[in-house]
């Protein structure tokens, strides 16, 4: 708990003190939980846009904005760990400069971000942020810039969840969902997306040899969605084959095995009876 001397300098170098500690044992009380390097890493916002796909961007100007909102940064990643807590005793003099400010009711800057989804970026004010997260605010002014991606950021709570959005980024452009299908289709494991790419496009390579006509990508996802993804998921309710998995890892498991079992590209009750039973 925060105890204030009632001298500001000496309290802004306690604050400093404080958040030094407390960034000390959040690393020791990851390693001793055996967590992932990446929990307390600030999320890069190049790699979080590149992974998530640019569309475009547009200021939003000044805003107020939440600081538990905040998980990243433009260029600054080495200074501050995710909750914006000091890394080292490099950033001690500016650091306490701010805390004073803060703590004497002067005007502080605002900071510039941006924004993709509901998560922010720092470009400039990684101080003010650290300050702010130290003085128990919960709340800071921002000057936002909006940037627009093809993949949605939900979801992103650490550095390794852009391997998952870059893959599923990737998969989108070779099998363009939209909507409904869009939401629906969603795998746990990275890899499996180019598996599962591989195979809508064996799917409409199929399709199209069978009408004779050629058929644009876009115009594969929906049929393979509504065709064959659909009516297949549906009878895996039915036949209880889904488990704890997501839909499209049953599916994903169910066309491998039809396959590799039965060698049919077909889909009736009888293939799920004979995939029920090799189950067992």
């Amino acid at each position: 708990m925060r105890r204030d001397t009632g001298f500001p300098q000496a309290d802004a170098e306690n604050d400093f003190l404080r958040a030094r500690r407390r960034q000390v044992l959040s690393r020791l009380a990851a390693w001793l939980r055996r967590e992932p390097d990446d929990v307390n890493i600030m999320l890069p916002f190049h790699e979080v846009v590149e992974a998530l796909g640019l569309v475009s961007e547009r200021r939003l100007g000044l805003q107020t904005i939440r600081l538990d909102s905040i998980v990243g940064s433009v260029d600054r990643t080495r200074d501050f760990d995710r909750r914006f807590r000091p890394t080292s005793a490099r950033t001690r003099e500016r650091w306490q400069r701010l805390a004073l400010a803060t703590r004497r009711g002067e005007t502080v800057p605002p900071i510039e971000v941006y924004r993709v989804g509901d998560l922010h970026f720092v470009q400039d004010g990684h101080h003010r942020v650290s300050v702010a997260h130290a003085l128990g605010l919960t709340t800071i002014d921002a000057y936002v810039t909006e940037v627009v991606t093809r993949i949605a950021a939900h979801g992103i709570r650490h550095r390794g969840d852009l391997i998952v959005k870059d893959y599923r980024r990737l998969f989108l452009e070779r099998v363009p969902l939209s909507g409904q299908a869009r939401a629906e289709v969603l795998l746990s494991d990275p890899w499996d997306y180019a598996e599962l790419g591989e195979h809508v496009e064996a799917w409409g390579f199929r399709l199209m040899q069978d009408e004779g006509v050629l058929l644009d990508r876009a115009t594969v996802a929906m049929r393979w969605y509504r065709e064959e993804y659909v009516p297949v998921v549906e009878m895996l309710r039915q036949a209880h084959l889904v488990g704890d998995r997501t839909e499209t890892e049953a599916y994903m498991w169910v066309a491998t095995e039809r396959y590799r079992l039965i060698r049919t590209h077909r889909w009736d009750p009888d293939v799920i009876d004979t995939l029920r039973s090799r189950r067992r």
